[in-house]
């Protein structure tokens, strides 16, 4: 699910207000993505479509990989209220509530093998004394998921999007584990003189199964 909405993957709070940046790079990114991937078995959900009926109306169900490239929203106060940006205004340009936010997350049925949260510091949450860290990952591991691949700081949104297509060409492609196809996604982008930096590629790691 993409949102076409900036250079750094994170919804913002400014003078009380909030910002959604596009993301320019995220359609390039999705659309990378579903090239490596069986067309007939795939779930387009871009720009209005990308939102929450589509999220919580129970066909994510089906599919083996589930990849969100979005704003992330991590609410350390309130960890049940972090969220993945999805659309925030319908066909007819009305505002709508776009945040999946992690207590919706909970009541997902999704035995997806992989979720990918493309987007900032979908990695973080509370720590809670007895619970551990609270947050995103935490959602979807209730939900069901395998596994889930998040980022730990801002991530830039061209070389996430170049880090992504490389990832799921290693899974799909070549055959490669998630944990193995993320290292040499990894490992491709810092031989790149543009994305040397492990600033652009180190914010991602997988968490659950690693087998």
């Amino acid at each position: 699910m993409t949102r076409p909405e900036a250079t750094t993957r994170r919804r913002s709070q400014a003078a009380g207000k909030l910002r959604i940046a596009r993301l320019p790079y995220t359609r390039q990114e999705a659309t990378q993505i579903l090239a490596v991937a069986p067309g007939a078995a795939n779930l387009r959900a871009f720009d209005f479509k990308a939102n929450l009926a589509t999220a919580l109306g129970g066909e994510l169900h089906k599919y083996r990989y589930v990849h969100f490239a979005t704003h992330g929203y991590i609410d350390n106060e309130k960890p049940a209220l972090s969220a993945i940006v999805l659309s925030l205004v319908n066909e007819r340009g009305e505002p709508q509530d776009g945040f999946l936010k992690t207590q919706e997350i909970y009541n997902l049925h999704l035995p997806a093998e992989l979720v990918v949260l493309s987007a900032c510091q979908t990695g973080l949450g509370k720590e809670i004394k007895g619970e551990g860290l609270v947050g995103l990952t935490r959602g979807f591991m209730y939900a069901g998921a395998s596994r889930i691949i998040v980022s730990m700081w801002n991530v830039r949104d061209k070389g996430t999007a170049d880090l992504m297509s490389r990832l799921y060409r290693g899974m799909i492609k070549e055959g490669l584990r998630p944990t193995a196809a993320l290292r040499a996604a990894q490992i491709e982008l810092w031989k790149q003189k543009q994305w040397q930096s492990p600033y652009y590629w180190a914010a991602f790691v997988q968490q659950g199964e690693w087998r």
